[in-house]
């Protein structure tokens, strides 16, 4: 697998734990706020690392680091991406998964393995503007998948919520994308899953550089899409 860099240490990445973030290349959305656009954007520079390098590093690790997270880019479009994982668990430590639910079939193989510890899936948006916020067309990826990208978050949703696994859903607020009757639609759509989380957007690198237009002087108050709909979840936090 062709990796976008590892950063050695986070403390943020991993709830709770000491870990190794590592970026996949390559992405089937193209959400303008993305903060990653060398690993969406294949013709941007972007730093290649070869597994062998990554692997090396995190066997020198194995007593001072906790976990793994994987992020991208997406990292179940990559075709060895559960091999990968496995490599990974071979060496004794756990694995937070990233994801954007386009592809639950993938999704559902390391579900029922038991292959990572943690998921954290984006929520782009409420259902109706989900695609014009990712910025995809509704049918999309592989052709022998015949549901639309909708429908496959959907069940990557329903997936993650009825697993074993700890699981957080999470949402990058953009102002001039989102209005807080989203939030409303998002609350009903999740209801009852066991964490979810605000995350402010922050201008600086950014996949669409116009979007800075859209989103100049405008604000959207977390503190009161949080009042109103944490009752929805166990566990609701803003990140910043």
């Amino acid at each position: 697998m062709i990796l976008g860099g590892f950063q050695k240490l986070t403390l943020i990445d991993y709830p709770e734990k000491l870990a190794s973030t590592v970026f996949t290349v390559g992405c089937n959305f193209r959400c303008p706020f993305c903060h990653n656009p060398e690993l969406v954007n294949l013709r941007l520079a972007h730093n290649e690392e070869s597994e062998k390098v990554f692997f090396e590093f995190l066997k020198k690790r194995k007593d001072k680091l906790e976990g793994v997270c994987i992020t991208g880019g997406e990292p179940l479009i990559q075709p060895d991406i559960i091999d990968f994982i496995k490599k990974i668990k071979k060496l004794g430590f756990l694995v937070k998964l990233d994801s954007n639910g386009t592809r639950p079939d993938v999704l559902k193989k390391i579900i029922d393995a038991k292959m990572v510890d943690f998921i954290a899936m984006d929520i782009k948006n409420q259902p109706k503007n989900y695609l014009k916020t990712a910025s995809v067309e509704t049918q999309f990826i592989a052709s022998k998948l015949s549901a639309s990208i909708l429908d496959r978050i959907k069940l990557s949703v329903n997936l993650i919520m009825n697993s074993k696994t700890p699981y957080e859903f999470r949402t990058t607020v953009v102002p001039g994308i989102h209005t807080e009757k989203d939030f409303d639609e998002i609350a009903k759509w999740l209801k009852g899953a066991r964490s979810y989380y605000l995350q402010e957007y922050r201008e600086g690198k950014i996949l669409d550089e116009k979007l800075k237009k859209k989103t100049k002087g405008k604000k959207i108050n977390l503190e009161k899409i949080k009042s109103k709909i944490e009752k929805n979840f166990g566990k609701m936090g803003i990140r910043r």
